[in-house]
Parts: C-alpha cells; sequence; structure tokens
C-alpha cells in the first residue's frame, strides 16, 4: 500500500476546532476536538497518524439536557494516567452558559473508543485552594514530569475587565489537585490583549531536558496566535521564575498561505518520532456571523523543527 502523504499546513480534519492528538505506548493514534454543535465529545482512533483523517468518528458522550454540562462543550483531551483512561473538557449550563467549568470522564475499559464512560463531575482543587475553578474556567490539559503529574488550565479573574490567565498545580488524583493554583502567565504583551485579554489553550512537549508550553492569545479572530513558555524540566514547575515567557508569538496568521488565526494546539509524533504541532486554524480572512460558533476552524498539521539551541520553531511553508 502507498504511504499517504501528510499536507502540512492544510486542512486535515474539517470543522474540528481545539484538536487533541494523543499517541498510546502501543503506537495507537487518537483523536478529539471540539464539534461545532458543541454538545457532544468524539473519539477517532488509527494506527498511524494521517489514519486519523478518515477514522470512524464515534460519540462517547452528549451534553446533559439541563444543568451542568448542558450547554458548550468544549476542548476535550484525551489522557492515560494513573491506569486508565480520562477525558477532560469544559461545559457551561443551559440557564447560565457563560458558567463553564472543567470536567471529567473515566474510562471504565482498556478500549476509550468502544467502552462505557462515567463522569466524575468538576475537576476538583486541593483543599485550601480558594480560588481555582470558582469562575470562567476552561482548556485543562495534564502532563507528567519526573513521575508527577500537572494540570495547567485557564481561568479568568474579573478586575473591570474579565482577564484569561493560565494557572498550574501538581495533581493527587486524575480529578483533584494536590497544591493550591499557582499563576503561570497573564496576557502582558499586546499580542496577547486583541478583542480580549487572553492565554488559553495550554499545550505541553518534553524534549532536550525541557518543558515546553505552547497557549493561544487574543480574540479568537485572524488575531489569535500561538505563544510559547519554557522550563528546565529538572527545576521546580511550581515557581513561575522557573518559566521563561517568549517575548513574540511564536505562531500567527500567514495570509500568504490562508492560515488565518492559528492556535489552541496540542503536540504528538509521528510514526518516526518527530514532533508535529495539531492546531487549529481558518482558511478565510473574514468570519460569517459570530466567531464562536462559525465553525470553519479547522485541524491542521505542522512539523515543529528545532534550531541550533534546540528551542522549537512554527514555520508555516
Amino acid at each position: 500500500m502507498q504511504a499517504v502523504q501528510t499536507k502540512y499546513n492544510k486542512p486535515w480534519i474539517m470543522q474540528r476546532a481545539d484538536p487533541y492528538v494523543y499517541k498510546h505506548v502501543d503506537g495507537t493514534y487518537y483523536f478529539t476536538a471540539s464539534v461545532p454543535e458543541y454538545d457532544h465529545i468524539m473519539l477517532r482512533k488509527a494506527d498511524t497518524l494521517d489514519g486519523l483523517q478518515n477514522a470512524e468518528e464515534i460519540i462517547i458522550w452528549r451534553k446533559h439536557e439541563k444543568g451542568e454540562m448542558s450547554c458548550h462543550v468544549w476542548a476535550p483531551e484525551l489522557h492515560f494516567l494513573f491506569g486508565k483512561w480520562y477525558l477532560y473538557f469544559a461545559a457551561g449550563d443551559i440557564d447560565d452558559v457563560w458558567k463553564i467549568r472543567p470536567y471529567v470522564l473515566e474510562c471504565k475499559g482498556e478500549d476509550p473508543v468502544r467502552d462505557e464512560w462515567i463522569e466524575l463531575g468538576m475537576m476538583q482543587c486541593a483543599n485550601e485552594d480558594e480560588f481555582s475553578f470558582r469562575a470562567f474556567s476552561l482548556d485543562a490539559t495534564v502532563f507528567e514530569n519526573h513521575g508527577k503529574y500537572y494540570c495547567v488550565w485557564a481561568e479568568k479573574v474579573s478586575v473591570g475587565k474579565q482577564i484569561s490567565n493560565l494557572y498550574i498545580a501538581e495533581m493527587e488524583t486524575a480529578n483533584r489537585l494536590r497544591t493550591v493554583q499557582v499563576l503561570l502567565t497573564s496576557p502582558d504583551y499586546d499580542w496577547e490583549r486583541i478583542g480580549f485579554w487572553v492565554n488559553e489553550g495550554p499545550a505541553v512537549m518534553k524534549r532536550h531536558g525541557k518543558i515546553f508550553l505552547t497557549y493561544s492569545a487574543s480574540e479568537t479572530g485572524i488575531n489569535y496566535c500561538m505563544g510559547m513558555m519554557s522550563a528546565d524540566d529538572k527545576s521546580d514547575l511550581l515557581d513561575p521564575r522557573n518559566w521563561k515567557k517568549e517575548r513574540y508569538p511564536v505562531l500567527q496568521t500567514s495570509a500568504e498561505h490562508c492560515v488565518f488565526g492559528p492556535g489552541h494546539n496540542s503536540f504528538t509524533t509521528d510514526e518516526n518520532g518527530n514532533f508535529v504541532c495539531v492546531y487549529h486554524a481558518r482558511t478565510e480572512e473574514e468570519i460569517t456571523g459570530n466567531p464562536l460558533y462559525n465553525p470553519n476552524r479547522h485541524a491542521m498539521l505542522m512539523k515543529v523543527e528545532w534550531n541550533d539551541n534546540k528551542m522549537p520553531e512554527f514555520v508555516i511553508s
């Protein structure tokens, strides 16, 4: 069989925003993302990264009719930790649509696509934490470092105009934090403050003894872009002084290549071990209607290049 030729920085999976690809230890690839209806969570499964493009899409969970988790089902992520499959996502309440909070599902079997999922409810903070998940909170991601698991998420604070910051904490279980939140980054720069002051959509990649954490900034139109922080993997990741934030975005709109508003990415590796950035973007500059409900954010793939300083580079070509 002839190998599929991957098309980078082109629509890969149509109308799938906030794309997340997980490669399991057995080499199996899984894909999930926000769907335009914002009313269910789906998974795809394939033996290869390219195979996800045409893989069957299975709905594993649907929104509630009322109460928590009844609207705005956003940004699901599939993770395998503590020996089980978990799925993290954000959702609102049909009676309070902006009461967005992070929730957790647990798979009761070994096949996340076919086996039963149960609801664990909202992500829980540490007992002494008086702040986490009290306000608009979303985009929780999880990563492991030297045997410890960490959660990074976006949460808004109200000082006049709401600001979306990124916070980090160590995890005790798959749905509970061990430590009090630590402010990791706030939208400090002009390119993070267009339309809205936003840091969201964190994603983690580990290489060269470093933790690279990308995130998305500004409103979700053509000004949406990707920033990056990094830390030594042997440092205290709960000390914000150990993280270096890049002064300028590492990925932004390229009108030349018809890639508009790239952001909310995840990372995986291809069959040869090369890092791949999975992100969403639009192919048109002008958005019809409300950007939040326009369905034309498509999942795309990008090769991650590495410069002489062992830092990742994200090049649209």
